[in-house]
């Protein structure tokens, strides 16, 4: 009693410490009631579910977001600047397009490799960044990093004009595939014995989940990984539109290297769009695909170009399994437009949805500083695609 009496006596003397110690308990009781949960996983595919239950042993686990930074524009935006970039060399190979257009691959070849040592069958992973990522990201370096040290290849997809030169008035959209689709035969060529796993971020999920839908049986991979993608473009844009943090920082700044990447390369586009001013002052994502993107692929309006770019209407066209993992309070891409019930009755597809974790955030432990949620569902999917088969119907070990 006398030690509660000091207690008492103490905050009395303190009322800020009062108020403090309640602000930490509230924080603290928020987090471990509402913050940290196991993830939500939508699969209705028998065989996919069970493979995802055994050899993804992370899926049973809960989340455990950073608990000083989980609030998900925090999340986005603190981990592009504290996660560590592991040093990664890559030999590179610039590939022509058939319309003289190029891209350029960057190669992680492993050859030192001792699991896999026979560099013609050595499994392979293509990977393709965000929307103006290259494979020099944080988040491409240790995903490269992680296959490596299973004993896999890596072959990173840069889209035309991010890391090399742009040699055509073409550049890159969410609802076009065809570069990805010369890749993927490019890569098969060299290694036709290595099978391959798809892994896309962001937009290049988009464009990963496209060319699969689009290509069926006939893509060239065992399986996929998407992380972080939008999945309805107009929800989307929409949320990317709200005032405050959403529009003014994680908008325009996007914005602004897509008018960039523009204006480098604006002597080639000056026959191509009718106003090219009016494209460096694009603010917004929606703005520059109006004046720029949906016009130079074709489309009559942004709208008509986001409609053919969603992929939330595409599940059912998938042949083969793909992992999708996304944040519920992803401010790319809003829960609501998540597709779970298309997931609950089509095959080939399964979701990972966790609480929190941003736009390719996933931040866990007090100090994440190494790889981290994302890193570990993405090691363990891939080899147990590449051992076992993602349906596990595949050789075993």
């Amino acid at each position: 009693m006398e030690a509660i009496n000091k207690i008492v006596d103490f905050f009395y003397s303190y009322p800020s410490a009062f108020i403090v110690s309640l602000f930490v308990i509230g924080y603290l009781l928020y987090y471990f009631t509402f913050v940290v949960k196991k993830p939500q996983l939508a699969c209705s595919d028998k065989k996919f579910h069970k493979f995802l239950t055994d050899k993804v042993p992370i899926v049973h686990e809960k989340f455990w977001p950073t608990i000083w930074c989980f609030e998900s524009r925090a999340m986005t935006i603190i981990r592009s600047f504290i996660e560590r970039a592991p040093k990664v060399h890559y030999d590179t190979e610039i590939l022509g397009m058939p319309d003289g257009g190029q891209v350029r691959l960057d190669w992680a070849y492993n050859d030192e490799s001792t699991i896999h040592p026979d560099p013609l069958s050595r499994p392979t992973v293509v990977l393709l960044p965000g929307l103006t990522g290259t494979s020099n990201e944080t988040y491409a370096l240790n995903l490269v990093t992680e296959a490596t040290k299973l004993g896999y290849r890596v072959v990173v997809f840069n889209n035309r004009g991010n890391g090399s030169e742009l040699l055509t008035a073409r550049t890159y959209c969410a609802s076009n595939s065809e570069d990805l689709g010369h890749v993927v035969s490019h890569v098969k060529k060299r290694f036709p014995d290595a099978p391959l796993v798809g892994t896309g971020v962001s937009l290049g999920g988009m464009i990963l989940f496209n060319y699969l839908a689009k290509t069926g049986k006939d893509c060239n991979m065992l399986a996929g990984m998407c992380v972080s993608m939008a999945w309805n473009v107009f929800e989307s844009v929409t949320s990317l539109e709200k005032p405050g943090l959403n529009k003014h920082v994680l908008n325009r700044v996007l914005a602004k290297g897509l008018v960039d990447n523009f204006q480098q390369y604006m002597h080639l586009f000056e026959q191509h769009i009718e106003d090219c001013d009016h494209v460096l002052k694009s603010t917004t994502i929606r703005e520059f695909d109006d004046r720029f993107t949906a016009p130079m692929f074709g489309y009559s309006t942004w709208q008509d170009y986001y409609s053919d770019a969603c992929i939330h209407d595409k599940v059912h066209h998938l042949e083969v399994p793909v992992l999708c993992l996304n944040a519920a309070d992803d401010p790319f891409s809003p829960k609501h437009a998540i597709p779970l019930n298309e997931a609950e009755i089509n095959d080939n597809i399964a979701l990972l949805v966790t609480s929190h974790g941003g736009h390719i955030g996933f931040l866990e432990g007090m100090f994440p500083r190494k790889p981290g949620y994302m890193y570990r569902i993405f090691s363990q999917y891939i080899d147990g695609v590449f051992r076992h088969g993602p349906k596990s119907h595949l050789h075993q070990d």
